[in-house]
């Protein structure tokens, strides 16, 4: 073997170990961002299910309040004379304005957690086509090695191509 040969091949074998370590790198980095992905997708979906569940049980709970003071203003207006009809009037009014409170905290927290739950899809999204974009250009860096290692013309090129073929079965 001729010393320039030796060292081209030195150059090759040189530029594959480079191309090796760059590749267990991004493998590495997929395999953690998949991690963070499945975590953050885990929590904020777990988040959700619990506030929706709050929420939930809150309005419940205010739909039972209401109806009892509404009943409570139903039985105390009975037996009240017209000379009471206006206090009554007074506090109907009270009642139907809490009523109506009520009713927009309601909507709010239910708007809120709408978009709690948006935020949540879009950022696992985001997640996964960062993870995918990664996955893609490890696949595009293998491809690259095997056909350098094809040109080369060298007989390592083979078996190192099927070898990433049989990795990725």
């Amino acid at each position: 073997m001729s010393n320039s040969a030796f060292r081209g091949y030195r150059t090759i074998s040189q530029h594959l170990n480079d191309l090796k370590k760059e590749n267990f790198s991004l493998k590495l980095r997929i395999y953690f961002l998949e991690e963070k992905i499945q975590q953050k997708f885990e929590e904020s979906s777990d988040d959700v299910h619990k506030r929706n569940i709050e929420l939930k049980v809150e309005v419940e709970s205010l739909k039972r309040e209401l109806e009892d003071k509404s009943q409570h203003l139903c039985s105390t207006t009975a037996p009240l004379s017209n000379q009471n009809e206006a206090e009554l009037q007074r506090r109907l009014a009270e009642r139907q304005e809490e009523i109506s409170h009520m009713q927009e905290i309601l909507e709010t927290k239910v708007q809120l957690l709408q978009e709690e739950a948006e935020l949540a899809r879009a950022e696992a999204e985001k997640m996964a086509s960062l993870a995918d974009s990664e996955s893609q250009r490890r696949l595009a860096l293998e491809r690259e090695m095997v056909e350098r290692m094809e040109e080369s013309g060298g007989e390592g090129g083979l078996s190192t191509q099927q070898a990433l073929a049989n990795r990725d079965r």
